[in-house]
């Protein structure tokens, strides 16, 4: 048996993923191949781990990395897939799944792809509105429809040993101590301006830690948040408040790393957020615009932070009434006050164990 799972393009949806990956894992038979198809970026994020066979990455134009058009055909003929897995939503992908000739394509019938799937599960509706079926538990779905037994909710990710010696630069670089001595902040996310909580907020809970707590605090960033990160440690004064902004590449594998080896991890509702619940690390997510619903992640460790107000969620990159209040309401008090929580509660399982 020849499976292929294509796989979400979002950083948090493919860690959301991951309880899907390792029930098809377990249930196809001995001897068969599972194909991860996805994008390269994608590949980083699932470095290291153990459920797939081959992988074929793909994007809209060809690269060195990537496959496109006809050469992205060929391959997934070549791959003589007897089935493929859609964790997408997209029409796109179903046309790959038909072109790629496997006789059995499963996933959601939305977006006017259905006649390309030969087996259709349909999401949750409230009326004419989808109902809020948290993201991990609509693709564990999908496994269940291809006869898979129950499977935990625990989202599941790895680090590679090259991941881990660009952290260990890091923490030599920086000076950070060893152990669980420090709390990651994850300032900003892909989505847009409305998820960032202002960077002032972050700096003032930064000193909180350092000072209250006796901790060092790490400012993730990606490539394009590198001044983001800077003004956070230059508002905060404190020399064990440093971030990753100078460093010279930031792949995926580094902020993995970095947050596996956290004792916390504070973080806006962005990819980082689903490294820091795979990697059993508690978790404090402060929430604007969009809705604890849909990315549930079934973990005790993880606290969501919503001011619940009636503009909530809105689902949109920047405010459309200008003011903010989601994010900005949410204040220093209100957010050091379960950092404080989560850290006592860190110990107590430290001790416990």
């Amino acid at each position: 048996m020849r499976v292929g799972i294509i796989l979400p393009n979002w950083i948090g949806d493919v860690v959301m993923a991951t309880p899907t990956l390792r029930a098809l894992r377990k249930h196809v038979p001995a001897g068969s191949r599972i194909v991860g198809i996805m994008r390269p970026y994608v590949a980083q994020v699932l470095a290291g781990n153990p459920w797939f066979d081959d992988t074929i990455c793909y994007s809209k134009k060809r690269s060195a990395t990537a496959l496109s058009g006809g050469a992205l055909r060929r391959r997934l003929r070549d791959a003589d897939l007897d089935t493929v897995v859609l964790l997408t939503n997209s029409l796109r992908t179903a046309w790959m799944a038909w072109r790629s000739g496997a006789r059995e394509r499963i996933g959601y019938s939305r977006d006017g792809r259905g006649w390309l799937l030969t087996t259709k599960l349909y999401e949750p509706r409230q009326g004419l509105r989808l109902s809020p079926l948290p993201q991990i538990d609509s693709y564990l779905n999908i496994a269940y429809a291809m006869g898979c037994p129950q499977e935990s909710a625990q989202l599941e990710l790895s680090t590679s040993a090259e991941d881990e010696k660009l952290a260990d630069r890091v923490w030599q670089q920086l000076g950070l101590p060893e152990g669980k001595g420090v709390v990651v902040v994850n300032s900003g996310g892909a989505f847009g301006a409305a998820k960032d909580w202002p960077s002032e907020y972050f700096a003032e809970l930064a000193q909180r830690i350092v000072r209250r707590n006796g901790m060092y605090v790490l400012i993730n960033c990606g490539p394009n948040e590198r001044e983001n990160a800077r003004s956070i440690v230059e508002r905060a004064g404190d020399s064990r408040v440093v971030s990753l902004a100078d460093q010279e590449e930031l792949p995926i594998g580094l902020t993995k790393a970095c947050i596996r080896r956290s004792r916390l991890l504070v973080t806006t509702d962005s990819g980082p957020r689903f490294f820091g619940v795979a990697f059993q690390r508690p978790v404090v997510t402060l929430f604007g615009p969009t809705s604890t619903r849909w990315t549930r992640t079934h973990s005790e460790l993880e606290v969501s932070l919503s001011l619940q107000l009636d503009c909530q969620p809105c689902m949109r990159p920047t405010c459309p009434l200008h003011h903010h209040r989601c994010m900005r309401e949410l204040t220093v008090d209100m957010v050091y006050a379960h950092v404080d929580q989560q850290l006592n509660r860190f110990a107590t399982l430290e001790e416990a164990a």
